[in-house]
């Protein structure tokens, strides 16, 4: 059986991505304060010790606007830590996977990126996830380079969870909606790793579910999903401002996955509705 390192194994999506595929693999979850992706002996060490046959790596330091502050800690985790987890799995000879952004394009595209498209980012984080993607392609020969965006899940803080809790203030709704991309469930991103793991078609590609919306769209399809009847306001980005820009286009095109056949993500709205169905289910259990 293929034994598979992930690290952010705590996170939203590395949380998934070892319940996914503990069914066929033989999955190791690691994460802080154990495991210091930032600490480069520290961390062949660790991998030396496991012998994965590959790793997913999943661990970053992901609040955008946190790393317009900590610029030092954005390029430790996202850049040097991917550059070290890189390295370790060289020297033991395991495939890689890493986990990357729509941040690393500018988002001002009229239409979806592909994959081909030239990186462009605008934040600190964007920035050094795309370092990170540089360090991949420097220390490995095959390696896969997965771009999501718009990730929720049942683990950690996510758009999804912020509108329902929102939502039952009883207060009016304020939503940005001249902001585009796809809903993307990590449930759905776990599965097609274990996918693209399964073949050799090493390289860098977009994974995210099929069709776009706005943040505004999604806020509305969340409360349908509920059953919530909350006034909702549309705002303008310059209404909404944050320490890190956003994009105003985040919507990824999945090509090289698609014409390869390999492309399983499914319509966001789809996934959506399975996700909140499954919450619902688990608060009802819980209750």
């Amino acid at each position: 059986m293929k034994k598979v390192l992930i690290t952010g194994g705590a996170g939203q999506l590395g949380s998934d991505v070892r319940s996914e595929l503990s069914e066929k693999m033989d999955t190791v979850s690691v994460d802080i304060p154990d495991f210091d992706i930032t600490d480069l002996e520290a961390t062949v060490r660790h991998l030396r010790c496991v012998g994965p046959s590959a790793v997913i790596h999943c661990a970053a330091f992901a609040d955008v606007d946190a790393c317009e502050s900590h610029h030092d800690q954005a390029y430790a985790v996202n850049s040097i830590g991917t550059r070290n987890v890189a390295i370790a799995a060289r020297k033991v000879g395991a495939r890689f996977i890493y986990i990357s952004t729509d941040y690393v394009f500018e988002g001002t595209k009229p239409v979806p990126y592909v994959e081909s498209d030239e990186p462009n980012p605008r934040t600190v984080y964007g920035k050094s996830k795309l370092m990170g993607e540089r360090y991949v392609q420097q220390q490995l020969h095959e390696y896969f380079i997965v771009r999501i965006a718009w990730l929720y899940g049942r683990t950690g803080r996510n758009f999804v969870k912020t509108i329902l809790r929102l939502a039952r203030t009883g207060r009016d709704l304020r939503v940005v909606h001249d902001q585009f991309g796809t809903p993307t469930w990590t449930v759905d991103v776990a599965r097609q790793l274990g996918q693209l793991l399964e073949t050799e078609a090493f390289g860098t590609y977009h994974a995210t579910a099929q069709g776009s919306c706005s943040w505004f769209e999604f806020a509305k399809a969340v409360l349908e999903e509920a059953g919530l009847d909350v006034p909702i306001v549309p705002v303008t980005t310059e209404e909404f401002p944050r320490p890190a820009p956003r994009p105003r286009n985040s919507v990824l095109d999945n090509l090289l996955l698609r014409i390869q056949g390999l492309d399983r993500m499914p319509p966001w709205r789809d996934s959506l509705s399975q996700f909140m169905g499954q919450t619902q289910c688990e608060e009802e259990e819980g209750a």
